[in-house]
């Protein structure tokens, strides 16, 4: 990995984290005070999270504003549909058959996707 690889993986995961947080507030805002179930709460969430993180990889992380937006954009639903398909696996399985709180559970199988899933795909493929 050199320099610019660094810096750029590195803006990456500072991306991720503003879109991790955006993601989390309303998953724990809606299942904790609006009452919703935690399955629907993180279904909108992880689609808040996505618009941010697509137009900060867009704009910021990949630099790949000479693209065409809704080229990026359609790969991109495609790498974050399967990323909350994943997710919400994840989360329902530690949750229900691990008897984990759903807030831990969410961490857990979030860093994973994030980095395993995610940013490789974003990287070579989306944001290429």
């Amino acid at each position: 990995m050199d320099k610019s690889d660094t810096k750029e993986f590195l803006r990456s995961q500072v991306a991720a984290f503003i879109s991790t947080c955006i993601d989390y507030l309303t998953v724990i805002t809606l299942t904790e005070l609006a009452g919703l179930w935690y399955i629907y709460s993180n279904v909108v969430g992880a689609l808040l999270g996505a618009i941010t993180n697509f137009s900060l990889g867009r704009h910021w992380t990949f630099k790949a504003q000479e693209g065409a937006v809704g080229h990026q954009a359609f790969k991109y639903a495609l790498v974050s549909f399967g990323s909350v398909c994943l997710n919400t696996f994840g989360l329902y399985a530690l949750k229900e058959w691990g008897n984990i709180n759903y807030i831990i559970a969410k961490v857990v199988v979030g860093i994973l996707i994030a980095v395993c899933f995610n940013y490789v795909l974003q990287k070579h493929f989306v944001f290429k």
